[in-house]
């Protein structure tokens, strides 16, 4: 699983021109599902973005995590991060993971966070979507589970 995340001050996503979801302060989570991808590469990815102190103090030291700060969570599914750029000029989309696999993770995925005490809110999975952010910082972050993945 691969995700990039923002530290926002607000967050949306539109899908045919209505909102699905939205945050204030908290993190945008752009989320990739690749072949062999599973339920404790999702486990893991989710304890790692709710306690990764992305957060300020009163120093204005990185030093506090999204549980700290009772942040929110939009998560929407990014199937391009499972790109490959490395050849020619078209990316190659091979290590995705198939629709259903994907979405059933990224469903478990969003269902991890909920169990871990994070209000979720999300985009939806295949739909064509328009997400707009004021990314605080700008702080970004792109996290990938430790595994080796299948070639």
């Amino acid at each position: 699983m691969k995700a990039v995340i923002q530290r926002v001050s607000e967050a949306c996503v539109k899908v045919d021109g209505k909102t699905c979801g939205s945050i204030e302060r908290g993190i945008l989570i752009l989320l990739g599902v690749e072949k062999g991808d599973e339920t404790r590469d999702a486990d893991w990815l989710a304890e790692k973005i709710i306690n990764l102190r992305i957060f300020e103090d009163e120093a204005g030291k990185m030093n506090l995590s999204l549980l700290d700060t009772k942040g929110e969570l939009l998560s929407v599914s990014q199937f391009t991060l499972a790109g490959n750029c490395g050849k020619g000029r078209r990316p190659s989309f091979d290590t995705a993971a198939p629709p259903e696999e994907a979405n059933h993770l990224y469903q478990y995925f969003n269902g991890k966070l909920w169990e871990l005490g994070v209000p979720v809110q999300s985009g939806i999975f295949q739909a064509d979507m328009k997400v707009s952010l004021i990314n605080d910082g700008p702080v970004t972050f792109i996290l990938e589970t430790p595994r080796t993945k299948p070639s």
